[in-house]
């Protein structure tokens, strides 16, 4: 003999006050996730108005968007590398640690360093922006199927 009620979908059953539970979860998450889209495309637009303010173009032998206006992820993430790459070619391929105290080049080296560091700070603002809509993005989706799943209240009847 086999069981059948194994395979069976399970009944669910909301009472009001669960389903008024789960459409005020849903709401909240719908509300939490347009935030999350706001804030992050907020951001993504802060950091590339600063970029651009900056007035930086990537230099012509960098490896990718030479020529372009860094005023996204990519367009810093590839002046970035070819700062260091100028910065290693002109110390013969030695890093700011690997030059003596007394090196004059040694201050160039840190320079570059700073502005590396600054625009790696710039990709992972971007970074963070992104996930911060796609999250926002899913959560909304998560919010709205939950408030379409939970059944509306019931409308009362007017007492006489």
């Amino acid at each position: 003999m086999t069981d059948t009620t194994a395979s069976a979908p399970l009944p669910l059953t909301l009472t009001p006050g669960k389903a008024a539970g789960l459409r005020w979860v849903g709401i909240l998450a719908i509300t939490a996730g347009i935030l999350m889209v706001i804030t992050g495309a907020v951001v993504w637009g802060v950091v590339t108005t600063q970029l651009r303010a900056e007035k930086i173009t990537v230099a012509e032998d960098a490896a990718f968007l030479a020529g372009a206006e860094v005023a996204g992820p990519f367009s810093a993430l590839a002046q970035a590398d070819i700062i260091n790459v100028h910065a290693l070619k002109i110390t013969d391929n030695q890093t700011y640690a690997e030059l003596g105290k007394d090196d004059p080049l040694r201050a160039v080296v840190m320079n570059a360093s700073f502005l590396r560091t600054s625009l790696f700070t710039s990709v992972v603002s971007y970074g963070v922006s992104a996930f911060a809509i796609g999250s926002g993005l899913i959560l909304g989706l998560v919010g709205w199927a939950l408030t379409a799943l939970s059944p509306k209240a019931a409308p009362r009847r007017a007492s006489v």
